[in-house]
């Protein structure tokens, strides 16, 4: 029987990289799933792909910084499947600079959107999964629920060039284990995934000058080929990792059996130890 059955995860940026790869894994394990992408294409198609797979899922396309949008995330899923089981607080990007070149915006559009933006959706939770819990206690049942939120490597060790980045993913470590204390009580796991190199398409082999537009800001992506062959060998496993890889690191903290596992960080990054 598949794991997640009857369960109903919520993943936000999954309309493309790990975190559609995310939602394919929890979708194969039978978990009903709510798909945020800032685009509504790439969300829908997530969809699409779920539902040929047999499975249910919704899209809820936006920013998740913008306001309001926990609130319509959360309860778009409570609305269409009737429960809040899975959180993987996944969306991001990066906008990088040495400190000396970076902007006010540019740092704080880190923290909104890998620190702010997760919080906003717990709590905009809170008020499903306290009443669930306190009605199953009630019963005798436990019932456990999960959020997994993302990290990075740089989160840990940090990363010249990304003190915004690295601030707001070093402040992820600290939410997962307050939340952890905070909701123990209710039965939730609150866990955090690290990731190390992931090949996406944000962090491509590239030489070109290439970049995307994010809410009204060009941001760079790709990495330079001489980098990434340098950042391979410092692994040791010898390689990046896959968006599919990333995503059973994160699966790991789905499953039932991280049900005695809390507050606790995964680094997903091929043996690369900062």
């Amino acid at each position: 029987m598949s794991k997640l059955q009857g369960k109903v995860a919520y993943v936000t940026g999954s309309g493309r990289g790990i975190g559609r790869s995310v939602a394919l894994k929890l979708a194969s394990e039978g978990a009903k799933l709510v798909i945020n992408d800032l685009d509504a294409a790439p969300a829908e198609e997530t969809v699409a792909t779920i539902k040929s797979m047999g499975g249910d899922a919704i899209a809820v396309p936006g920013s998740v910084t913008e306001e309001g949008f926990a609130e319509r995330f959360i309860n778009s899923g409570i609305e269409t499947f009737g429960a809040v089981d899975v959180i993987v607080n996944n969306a991001g990007y990066t906008w990088d600079a040495l400190v000396h070149k970076m902007s006010d915006e540019q740092f704080d559009a880190m923290l909104d959107v890998h620190l702010k933006a997760p919080f906003r959706i717990i709590r905009a939770a809170s008020g499903f999964i306290r009443g669930a819990a306190e009605k199953e206690a009630a019963e005798g049942r436990e019932v456990f629920r999960k959020i997994v939120n993302i990290s990075s490597i740089a989160g840990i060790g940090g990363n010249a060039g990304q003190i915004n980045y690295s601030s707001a993913k070093s402040g992820i470590l600290g939410m997962t284990k307050t939340m952890a204390k905070e909701w123990g009580r209710h039965k939730v796991n609150v866990n955090c995934v690290a990731f190390g190199f992931i090949r996406t398409r944000l962090t491509e082999a590239t030489n070109e000058k290439k970049t995307i537009v994010v809410e009204g800001n060009e941001v760079g992506i790709g990495i330079p080929e001489k980098l990434v062959a340098g950042m391979e060998m410092m692994i040791p496993l010898g390689r990046a990792g896959t968006a599919e890889e990333a995503a059973d690191g994160v699966y790991l903290f789905c499953a039932p059996e991280s049900n005695y596992i809390s507050g606790q960080t995964l680094i997903v990054g091929g043996g690369l130890v900062i």
